[in-house]
């Protein structure tokens, strides 16, 4: 019988499968299902910057005493950390798994402290799933990957546990950019995170949101990444995230040299049964190949292995099938 066990950051995993911040790992009634069904670990919702200021924001509208202000900003703000400072305590007292708490970054500041408090509140590691849109024309790009750097570098300043740092794929160069995170102290990368997309309603000319679930055909963004980073780097604690919806999927992407796989839309779309679909899928493929644990097959076809590199390269799609009827 395959052994799914494996190490992720230091931390001891059941299985390499991860569920994503998101709605559902706000609940702990589900934080305690995805156990039972096999989760490895799990990564807390994220507190968002924009939903401190909503809340703040409606407090002010509806107290109407501009003099209130101050204390009402510090309250409202202060409140909605405690809370999930409590939410934090209570997960790890009700679950035997790793619990990750999440941040969402929007820039350097206040959050150091939180990262202090969070950790303090007992989270095994923490996620900063930051991203910066850049929309400035007049800001160098080097200084838009500085403001990643200061972030980790302020949060690292301020606790021991591990620093997973969540981006996107919107960077000139990759490699040279998780090369530099792991510098400034990452202890982890995850690729890719999902962020609010804009959509056009044609027929009401409005802007509204594209869906926020991911397809499973975006794996291939995923799966070609994963490969070339881990290929250059045999070192690097990488965690995919975005097109994983199988057992098969997560082969791939620990094939290619993943430490860790994030789901989540797939949650959502087949229910927190599907955890156990997964690794049953990932067991039953690892009987039939020999594998006794993940370790064994993890990384074995990155970039770095020459038979797979051009593959992971290739990227002009019209010279191979421009001639195609």
């Amino acid at each position: 019988m395959a052994n799914l066990k494996t190490k992720f950051i230091g931390l001891e995993l059941q299985s390499p499968i991860i569920a994503s911040s998101c709605g559902l790992t706000a609940d702990l009634g589900k934080l305690e299902e995805m156990a039972a069904n096999g989760i490895g670990a799990v990564i807390l919702k994220s507190i968002f910057e924009e939903q401190i200021n909503r809340e703040v924001s409606r407090s002010l509208d509806d107290e109407g005493y501009p003099e209130a202000t101050d204390y009402i900003q510090h309250y409202v703000r202060a409140n909605t950390i405690q809370q999930y400072i409590d939410f934090v305590r209570k997960a790890k007292e009700r679950l035997n798994i790793p619990v990750i708490g999440s941040i969402s970054c929007l820039g350097d500041g206040e959050w150091i402290n939180f990262a202090s408090e969070l950790e303090k509140a007992g989270v095994d590691a923490l996620e900063l799933n930051a991203f910066i849109l850049p929309t400035n024309e007049f800001v160098e790009s080097v200084d838009v990957e500085a403001l990643y750097y200061a972030i980790i570098q302020h949060v690292k300043s301020v606790v021991n546990i591990p620093i997973i740092i969540k981006i996107s794929p919107y960077f000139t160069n990759l490699p040279a950019f998780i090369s530099k995170l792991k510098a400034h102290g990452a202890n982890a990368v995850t690729i890719f995170n999902r962020f609010y997309e804009p959509d056009i309603d044609i027929e009401k000319l409005t802007m509204g949101s594209a869906s926020v679930f991911s397809r499973e055909s975006e794996l291939r963004t995923t799966l070609r990444w994963t490969g070339i980073l881990c290929g250059k780097d045999k070192k690097l604690e990488l965690c995919t995230s975005t097109g994983v919806h199988s057992g098969e999927a997560a082969i791939k992407v620990l094939l290619a040299g993943a430490g860790a796989v994030q789901v989540c839309s797939v949650l959502y779309e087949k229910g927190l049964e599907v955890i156990g679909t997964l690794n049953e899928t990932i067991s039953n493929w690892m009987d039939r190949k020999g594998f006794k644990s993940v370790d064994e097959f993890r990384g074995m076809m990155t970039y770095a292995d020459v038979n797979h590199a051009e593959r992971y390269e290739r990227a002009q799609f019209m010279k191979y099938f421009s001639n195609k009827k």
